[in-house]
């Protein structure tokens, strides 16, 4: 890495690949950044954490172990983690890069949504968180910071396996820095599971609808504070158009007990969708204005004043039921009331009668863990052997305790190693220890199907017995079918290979009567042939079609000619002006180009020049002229001169010649007769 520290690394590469292109920005955690993946070429966010989380070692360890775990996640809801990795002593994750904007920018400028979009958004989180937990993962740090909107309209959210990382080392950083949305039990050092992943998507659907969050003051502690001991306050008070679907929908997501909460995402994505179809248009299309919250803040005041001076002047307090009648809050012994008689209920809809029949459901329970009477004084030797009851009664849990968590099941172990071990080899080490485990099926490319990838805890560390040990149990490399690679370009089949982290092997030529140049045209692997990463791919690639010799079609008559060539494969072509030609008659080729023999591939262009045979001469008459002067002045015009003496030719004059005066083809023969 060119640098040691998280500030200045843009310009620089990371892990050998990630070229460091822009700051996206910094948090409580880690400074991310644009990069390039150079061996993909693809941009990528990366994550870099900062150096006092890197040089801790067991956050090492648990961010190693989390990273492995989140990368097995799958998506269309969920940021993918790529890679990680460290460098010079800096701990980096390589995610996917989402471009678009957060929730929490989202709601900074726009306020209150609508119900319809709130929902929409709600749904494609709970989507994601649902995989996520079906995969054992629980994100700890739902937050409107954390859910990304790309610009093409993905909902995805990220983050995942970071925050359950930083529990372990700086558990005030992670409660304090998300304090707005943290679960009740997470404050209170209680059991956490999915539904606290619920509890603070209830709160971000109760600011998206609002515009506000549920809980505030002046330090996040006193923020804390109210998420343990006060109730989420129903949306519909801060934005009165609200439905009371919404209400209930919140309440039962922030319930402070979590067994009071959704038992699943699944279940709540039901409920969600339920929700959204039931809804009028104009209840999905509602939207509080900016300033309800604002409003219903000093209204409460307001009214908080002025039943406090009311109270002051009446000394007694006064609380109105339905309709105006007085709630009397007690009875005295002995006494007979007479209450009005309530009007008949109005119709309740399917869903309130199902919200009632909960509520009542609810209260039961309630009612049913509660004493139906109160124990009476007694005297002072039932008192006291109450009180001794008490005592052995205490004396007998504390040795239970000290038991328990001495040598039962709360006593701590030591983790074994078992990296590398059968499954039945690592329970033989866990079991000796006094511990339990589970296993999980993860891929691993280094590591053979059946053997121990790593333990949670890791080894070397003390956990109580009851707690147990999670193994990470190798389900051999992760295969992938490979693709189709026929029929695109060399680059483009390249950059498949690359993005499929692959390894392209040799790239043999051959023609191809079909296949343009360039093109592959067969691949080795077959497509759809399961590969682990890293496996080598061949491809062949197409010149295009094999050349062949042009055939000689000088002499032949044009049409046979252009037979010929188009029997081979050529595009014939006629040349615009034909030519005189001595040797090949009126209508044949004279020419040919390309020459004969010569290889062009199938489809090229062959131009023809068409002989108009000979060229026409006029004979002039020589008779009576000396045969020398005759010679020559037809041998000039292009004849062949033919001399035939009579007696010797003693004179040298022409006596007759054959043909005289006429035309005659170029080339031809005169016969001079010399006498």
């Amino acid at each position: 890495m060119n640098g040691q520290h998280t500030d200045g690394l843009v310009g620089s590469r990371i892990g050998g690949r990630y070229e460091v292109l822009s700051l996206l920005g910094s948090g409580g955690m880690a400074t991310v950044y644009l990069a390039m993946d150079t061996t993909l070429r693809r941009r990528v966010a990366l994550k870099v954490l900062h150096p006092h989380l890197s040089r801790d070692r067991n956050f090492a360890d648990r961010f190693e172990r989390e990273a492995i775990a989140a990368a097995q996640l799958s998506h269309p809801h969920v940021v993918s983690m790529l890679d990680r990795g460290q460098d010079g002593g800096v701990l980096y994750l390589v995610m996917e890069y989402v471009q678009g904007r957060t929730l929490r920018e989202l709601l900074d400028e726009a306020g209150p949504l609508a119900p319809k979009q709130a929902l929409a958004l709600v749904d494609a989180v709970v989507d994601g968180l649902a995989a996520a937990h079906a995969a054992g993962i629980i994100h700890r740090d739902v937050k409107p910071a954390n859910v990304l909107l790309a610009d093409d309209g993905r909902v995805k959210v990220g983050d995942f396996g970071l925050a359950r990382s930083l529990s372990a080392t700086s558990v005030t950083d992670t409660l304090f820095g998300t304090a707005e949305y943290i679960s009740p039990e997470m404050l209170t050092g209680r059991g956490v599971d999915a539904r606290s992943d619920l509890y603070s998507t209830g709160i971000m659907l109760f600011e998206m609808l609002t515009g506000r969050l549920p809980f505030s003051g002046e330090e996040r502690s006193h923020v804390a504070y109210q998420h343990v001991n006060d109730d989420v306050p129903a949306p519909s008070a801060f934005a009165p158009g609200l439905a009371g679907d919404l209400d209930e929908l919140v309440g039962w997501m922030t319930r402070k007990d979590p067994d009071g909460r959704p038992p699943t995402a699944l279940a709540l994505l039901e409920e969600l969708r339920d929700i959204r179809r039931s809804l009028t248009d104009a209840q999905l299309d509602y939207r509080a204005p900016e300033g309800a919250a604002l409003e219903h803040e000093a209204r409460t005041s307001a009214i908080d004043r002025h039943d406090s001076l009311t109270e002051r002047l009446s000394g007694q307090h006064s609380h109105a039921g339905p309709r105006g009648t007085a709630v009397i809050s007690a009875v005295r012994s002995g006494q007979t009331t007479v209450m009005p008689r309530p009007a008949p209920p109005a119709p309740l809809s399917p869903r309130e009668q199902r919200r009632q029949a909960k509520e009542s459901d609810r209260a039961a329970r309630a009612a049913a863990a509660r004493p139906t009477h109160q124990l009476g004084r007694g005297n002072a030797r039932r008192r006291g052997m109450m009180w001794l009851a008490i005592v052995v009664v205490l004396a007998l849990l504390a040795a239970a305790v000290g038991w328990f968590f001495g040598f039962g099941p709360g006593a701590l172990a030591t983790v074994p190693p078992v990296k590398n071990l059968t499954v039945a080899q690592a329970q033989s080490l866990i079991q000796d220890a006094g511990l339990g485990f589970t296993t999980r099926d993860v891929f691993d490319d280094g590591i053979p199907a059946g053997l121990v990838v790593a333990s949670m805890p890791e080894p070397g560390r003390q956990v109580r017995k009851f707690e147990g040990v999670q193994l990470m149990v190798s389900k051999g490399p992760e295969l992938f079918p490979l693709a189709q690679l026929t029929s695109k370009p060399l680059d483009a089949a390249k950059g498949a290979i690359a993005d499929a982290k692959m390894t392209l092997g040799t790239v043999t030529e051959a023609y191809s009567e079909t296949v343009p140049a360039g093109t592959v045209v067969a691949q080795d692997p077959a497509p759809g042939t399961p590969l682990r990463h890293g496996s080598t791919v061949s491809l062949t690639v197409s010149k295009g079609p094999q050349p062949v010799p042009v055939p000689k079609v000088i002499g032949q008559k044009q049409a046979d000619a252009i037979a010929a060539l188009t029997a081979a494969g050529f595009q014939p072509v006629i040349a615009d002006a034909p030519v005189f030609d001595r040797n090949v008659p009126a209508g044949s080729v004279s020419a040919q180009t390309p020459a004969a023999g010569q290889n062009l591939t199938k489809g090229s262009t062959v131009t023809l020049t068409i002989s108009k045979g000979p060229r026409l001469v006029h004979v002039p008459n020589f008779v009576g002229q000396q045969a020398s002067t005759a010679q020559d002045a037809l041998q000039k015009l292009g004849f062949t001169v033919k001399v035939e003496n009579v007696l010797g030719g003693f004179f040298g004059t022409v006596r007759a010649q054959t043909p005289v005066d006429q035309d005659v083809p170029e080339g031809s023969t005169v016969t001079l007769t010399v006498v």
